[in-house]
């Protein structure tokens, strides 16, 4: 009996639809990331919900189908004398490494999937919409269907952030250093950068000087919260690797392994600086995808509320 046991059980596994996909977190940053994880309302939850990730380490995490959540960074983290875990961008206010069910505290960088979604596709996409805070690569691995493309932020924004968007951490030796960078949503709170009351949908809410900065500088994330033909990803059958702090050499090489990814670029480093906001002399990036992508953009939209 132990024999068909250990022949049958991998067959049940297989076509029990009981793992989607394999998420991989890679730490490429100078210091420690403490990634949180959050599921969606009414998806089971993933086995950690927020770990440390030294330097050069990694970590995989196994989902179930049609597992929907996030991914984020945190940083600048410690446990003051009362044991209690905090973070200085990201935090997701659990009071300890897991975040139990807590989202991040803008701002910052988040990674977004829906797995085994429309058609059987994976939904993907990199969100500055709640600001920034680090650099992050997404590049599914092994998948077909939907293009597959890489997507994300690999760019430094911090040290470049528009003054009125910059959050700045003073140091102990009295100095102080440029740490995220907020959307204009969360540092103003007007409804026509929140997409909210009279904005609150695709024909009123437009991108603004803000989000053209963050669309500038990485023309496949989210800017705000209708940036869909040009933000979200799909593939199917995929694993998933996230790095934080990508090198140049993963972005070229996460780059030219899709065919499609030329046609629209992962960073644009032709950026210069007018009048205290920094916008981009390069051409505008055209919607290719527009039309693949609006007929799902809805239920996209519907997932990021929906947190």
């Amino acid at each position: 009996m132990a024999i068909v046991y250990f022949v049958l059980s991998p067959l049940f596994f297989s076509f029990s639809g009981a793992l989607a996909a394999t998420f991989t977190l890679t730490n490429d940053c100078e210091n420690t990331v403490w990634p949180g994880v959050l599921s969606s309302a009414g998806t089971a939850a993933l086995p950690t919900t927020g770990f440390a990730l030294q330097k050069g380490e990694t970590r995989s995490l196994d989902a179930p189908a049609a597992w929907s959540g996030r991914f984020w960074g945190r940083t600048h983290c410690a446990t003051d004398s009362s044991d209690k875990f905090s973070c200085a961008t990201g935090d997701c206010g659990s009071g300890s490494v897991e975040c139990s069910g807590r989202g991040a505290a803008p701002p910052a960088t988040l990674a977004e999937f829906t797995l085994d979604g429309s058609g059987g596709m994976d939904f993907y996409d990199v969100s500055l919409v709640d600001g920034y805070n680090l650099p992050v690569l997404v590049v599914p691995q092994g998948g077909s269907g939907g293009g597959c493309s890489s997507t994300g932020c690999p760019e430094d924004l911090n040290g470049v952030c528009p003054s009125d968007l910059k959050v700045v951490l003073s140091a102990s030796d009295g100095g102080s250093e440029s740490v995220a960078c907020k959307s204009a949503c969360e540092a103003f709170g007007s409804p026509q950068y929140c997409c909210s009351g009279d904005y609150g949908s695709p024909n009123t809410c437009k991108p603004s000087s803000y989000s053209q900065f963050f669309k500038n500088a990485c023309p496949r994330a989210y800017s705000y919260a209708y940036d869909d033909a040009t933000s979200t990803f799909t593939c199917a059958s995929a694993d998933y690797l996230i790095t934080f702090c990508p090198s140049t050499t993963s972005q070229k090489k996460s780059w030219d392994s899709n065919s499609d990814a030329a046609s629209m670029p992962l960073s644009n480093d032709t950026m210069v600086y007018v009048g205290g906001e920094q916008v981009s002399y390069a051409a505008p990036i055209l919607p290719r995808m527009a039309a693949m992508l609006l007929p799902i953009s809805h239920a996209v939209l519907a997932l990021r509320l929906g947190f």
